[in-house]
């Protein structure tokens, strides 16, 4: 019932999917959130990018060499190109249209690779006010990769070793033998800001887990696993609130008959197995895109957008049926249960979960007191009648048999 969340798209291709992956047993939806995360902030970008261009058309203003001047102008071919993919993919993740992750991922590896080659190239200058300023450049994106790329570990190495990895290849050209030191500084700085990377990524999905978890605990019903009261309410306030209460939805209130009887003769376990195995007949009953939810007790809801009498009244009869057939309880006791109906419908009979549940109710109210095992809809009479907290006392007269 709930209205899609707008996110980034995983990536498709071999190797950004294994430039991003975080691993074999973190869910859907946090690897989702994780390629999320590797958009960043749009000022954080555009420091980075500010800074790789600037400092490359310095050095090109500097040494006007056919090297640095390619470098420039791949710069800011591929700082634009970024600039405009991280713009387009945050405004068609907010449409919930496929985003350019591919893409997105590529070009930030081809820039750090950028950022190497001015590192290079800048070193082997002999330049050394050159040399200097592309180094601390180098060094300072370090950090910036580390900030906006700990979502995916593996292309946080990718990147670092490619911005980095630089000095190393240059050193031994350089005609200075304490550069080499280079070759103990540059794999240990790789390793350590890599393992760090790896830490907070860590870090971060077991909070996600956690927050997932806690999120989940908060909407459903721990015992049959349905969504509990909080989560019904926050998918009718979803409901109304996505179509400003205009399209109709039914409310279908079920409650058991005879569950007391069996919770007295077998015990609480024996009625908790009960309830579990009457939520895995109605989960199994519902249509894509409705929500069933355990208000406590015996009581049951479904939030259903078939909205017609007839389709109603017809899946209150199979609900009715199908919830009555015996239960095999440990491969003990054979239990047989009934199911009483009653359906409110939004917005004909209110637009708020304490109006709804009390025109349900009502019926549910109606449907036990003419015999049970019945289904009925609350009539359009109810909805001049206040609510005063206590049950209604008139519904619609049809009932099934």
């Amino acid at each position: 019932m709930n209205g899609q969340a707008s996110s980034y798209s995983l990536p498709r291709w071999r190797l950004t999917r294994w430039l991003t992956d975080a691993g074999p047993d973190v869910p859907a939806d946090i690897r989702v959130a994780l390629i999320g995360s590797l958009y960043g902030t749009l000022p954080i970008f555009a420091g980075g990018v500010i800074n790789t261009i600037a400092v490359s058309f310095l050095i090109a203003m500097r040494i006007p060499t056919l090297p640095f001047v390619l470098w420039c102008a791949f710069e800011i071919l591929c700082c634009v190109t970024r600039l405009f993919v991280l713009l387009l993919a945050q405004t068609r993740a907010r449409q919930g249209k496929e985003t350019p992750t591919d893409l997105y991922i590529l070009l930030g590896v081809a820039w750090a690779g950028g950022v190497g080659y001015g590192t290079f190239i800048s070193l082997s200058s002999g330049d050394w006010v050159v040399a200097t300023l592309a180094c601390l450049s180098a060094a300072a994106m370090v950090g910036g990769i580390c900030f906006r790329n700990y979502g995916a570990p593996r292309l946080a190495g990718v990147m670092i070793f490619l911005t980095l990895g630089a000095c190393c290849f240059a050193a031994p050209f350089l005609g200075e033998p304490i550069m080499l030191i280079v070759f103990m500084q540059i794999p240990f700085y790789l390793f350590s800001m890599s393992r760090a990377t790896r830490t907070l990524n860590k870090m971060l999905v077991t909070t996600m887990r956690a927050e997932r978890e806690n999120e989940f605990h908060a909407r459903h019903d721990m015992l049959t696993g349905l969504s509990n009261r909080s989560g019904l309410t926050k998918a009718l306030d979803a409901h109304f609130a996505r179509d400003a209460g205009q399209k109709r939805l039914a409310l279908i209130y079920l409650d058991l008959d005879g569950f007391k009887a069996v919770n007295d003769s077998y015990g609480h376990m024996a009625g908790d197995r009960l309830l579990q195995l009457v939520a895995e007949r109605l989960r199994g009953m519902i249509r894509t895109g409705d929500l069933a939810a355990r208000m406590g007790g015996d009581e049951f809801i479904v939030l259903s957008e078939q909205t017609e009498a007839a389709q109603l009244l017809g899946f209150g009869e199979r609900l009715i049926r199908e919830i009555s057939r015996p239960y095999e309880l440990d491969n003990k006791h054979e239990v047989t249960v009934g199911a009483s109906v009653g359906i409110a419908l939004a917005p004909d009979h209110g637009t708020d979960m304490m109006t709804l549940l009390a025109a349900a109710d009502s019926a549910l109210y109606q449907a036990k007191s003419r015999g049970k095992s019945r289904c009925m809809i609350a009539s359009q009479s109810e909805l001049d009648r206040p609510f005063s907290g206590a049950p209604l006392l008139v519904s619609s007269a049809r009932q099934l048999h």
